[in-house]
């Protein structure tokens, strides 16, 4: 939860949010097979328990240069604490079947290691779906794009969720292709979704 600040509950782990959002089912509109898996691990509802944590899976680690791809497990949950640098609507995408409604979309929040250092190849990218964004609305809430921004921007946050490799954007993550002048992350991994939020003190 927000220390400090109310907005973010504990929820039950193990618990299911929403599987369906607006009629856009987990797979989203994907055509092919792969995407449609792809997308059911962003829209995964349930809340993850102790066992599934990977605790070895920190902001550090995570950022570390090299080949990731299979360095983490997107069956494992991870909590990664990091500087907020940017919170925003996320793009338009297959998994929220295409919705030019940015509240109805992921918010994509970008973190760092050290905010001193903060070009575009040192960060992570974390994400809260709206199928999470609603179940917390259900208990009175709000995980909207705008709030989150007004209350996480330039603190420090420990995100739990979902540990994901979202291969759409590894030829854009600074591990899996070195060098490329349009890389705008360090890694494909993500927190994807994001299940808990906890505003902390400066590591």
């Amino acid at each position: 939860m927000f220390a400090g600040l109310a907005g973010i509950p504990d929820t039950e782990p193990g618990a299911f949010a929403t599987q369906v959002y607006q009629e856009c089912p987990p797979e989203g509109n994907a055509q092919t097979e792969h995407l449609k898996d792809l997308n059911k691990l962003k829209n995964r509802g349930y809340f993850p328990v102790n066992t599934d944590f990977d605790t070895t899976a920190s902001l550090k680690n995570i950022l570390k240069p090299g080949k990731d791809e299979k360095r983490w497990n997107s069956k494992k949950a991870a909590r990664i604490t990091g500087y907020v640098y940017d919170v925003k609507a996320g793009g338009i995408e297959t998994c929220n079947c295409k919705t030019k409604d940015p509240d109805k979309r992921d918010t994509h929040i970008e973190i760092l290691a050290d905010p001193m250092h903060d070009k575009k190849m040192l960060r992570m990218i974390v994400e809260v779906t709206p199928r999470l964004r609603e179940e917390m609305k259900k208990n009175g809430h709000n995980w909207s794009t705008k709030a989150l921004r007004d209350k996480l921007l330039g603190r420090w946050v420990a995100f739990s969720g979902w540990l994901l490799f979202d291969a759409e954007h590894a030829n854009l993550s600074e591990n899996t292709w070195p060098g490329r002048e349009k890389n705008w992350r360090a890694t494909a991994w993500e927190i994807h979704p994001v299940t808990k939020i906890e505003v902390v003190s400066k590591p």
